[in-house]
């Protein structure tokens, strides 16, 4: 199976299946003489770690992030970093009863139509646990961008109920378990999945992920362009149906006028009337916030029974058992960080080859 690995200079390979004994990624391409140590990983790990709230699935992994190399004496080499996290609590009899059956939305039916094999454990390498992995090369890539860059994702919609953007707040993120920067809209989601949760049921999810400090110049053109990396990472995670960056699919509905980020200067310096392109022109950052948005569909194990067809080719019927997200874009949102800061810290890395 190719297509493990992402970047260019800053280099991200993941390896493992969710029910195997670890899961983990070697992170090539960073510099030298970063301090980096477990602690730092960790914590942004700990913001995506499964059974933190009745929203998420209830399995119980303490996600204990172990280097194995590229550190030495709280700094990094320049060598390839390679980090493990260990399965503690997969429990694969749940999926005994639909070794055979394609579940519907998932990639059970793509797998083994390719490889003509698969890992029915929870999905193997399709599952959303490799996620973890990803988690932990953002933080890493963090590392690289520095202090002034700032990375911050939230929720801003669940299921058809949408966050009143006039009530946005930071603050309020980390202040429950939906990353909702509304917090009216955050107490109505949990009445909403509540009810989704009870029924065996499952909901989708819009993420807003925005990176402020990024300096001009990222990125290049034709095929190298920023916009189009960041597309390609945020589609790359599970259950991603659709992303758009600054006004998306909502510029087709403006003028051009209305379109236009208009500048003017401020103290010697280029400044941004509006931010429509969402921080990127031509596929090079403007030195604006970047602004990127994904669509997350509804989780895909569901109790509710469905059609499907087994292995052999007979029609039939699957629910899902085992523990699942009612809402698989909840812990989306510290994946969308961790994958835009990826995507940073490689294009930071190709500008300097470039540009000094």
């Amino acid at each position: 199976m190719a297509g493990n690995s992402f970047g260019t200079l800053f280099r991200v390979t993941t390896w493992g299946e969710s029910h195997g004994p670890a899961i983990g990624c070697v992170i090539d391409g960073t510099p030298p003489r970063i301090p980096l140590s477990e602690a730092d990983i960790q914590h942004w790990v700990d913001r995506r770690r499964p059974g933190q709230s009745r929203f998420t699935t209830q399995r119980r992994e303490a996600d204990s992030v172990k280097i194995l190399s590229g550190v030495f004496e709280g700094q990094t080499t320049g060598t390839p970093i390679s980090l493990i996290i260990e399965n503690e609590d997969a429990r694969s009899k749940d999926y005994d009863d639909n070794k055979d059956k394609f579940r519907p939305g998932h990639a059970d039916y793509t797998y083994w139509t390719k490889y003509g094999i698969r890992d029915h454990r929870g999905g193997g390498r399709s599952s959303a646990r490799e996620t973890a992995t990803r988690v932990a090369a953002g933080a890493i890539a963090r590392k690289i961008l520095g202090p002034a860059v700032t990375i911050r994702g939230a929720l801003i919609q669940i299921g058809p109920h949408r966050i009143d953007r006039a009530r946005w707040d930071w603050a309020a993120v980390e202040d429950n378990p939906f990353w909702c920067p509304d917090r009216q809209t955050a107490q109505q989601w949990e009445g909403f999945l509540d009810g989704v949760r009870k029924a065996g049921s499952s909901a989708g999810a819009v993420i807003e992920v925005m990176a402020s400090g990024v300096p001009a110049g990222l990125g290049a053109p034709i095929y190298g362009k920023l916009d189009a990396d960041i597309a390609a990472s945020l589609m790359g995670i599970n259950a991603v149906k659709g992303v758009e960056i600054g006004a998306g699919f909502g510029a087709a509905a403006l003028s051009g006028e209305e379109n236009a980020d208009e500048m003017r200067m401020d103290r010697g310096k280029v400044a941004f009337l509006s931010n429509q392109a969402g921080g990127i022109l031509g596929g090079i950052s403007t030195g604006q916030d970047i602004v990127a948005r994904f669509a997350v569909k509804p989780t895909s194990s569901i109790l509710t029974p469905r059609r499907t067809v087994t292995i052999a080719g007979a029609e039939t019927e699957i629910a899902t058992k085992g523990r699942h997200d009612p809402c698989v874009g909840i812990r989306a949102v510290p994946i969308g960080e961790a994958m835009i800061a990826c995507v940073l810290a490689d294009h930071l890395l190709r500008h300097r080859a470039q540009c000094g």
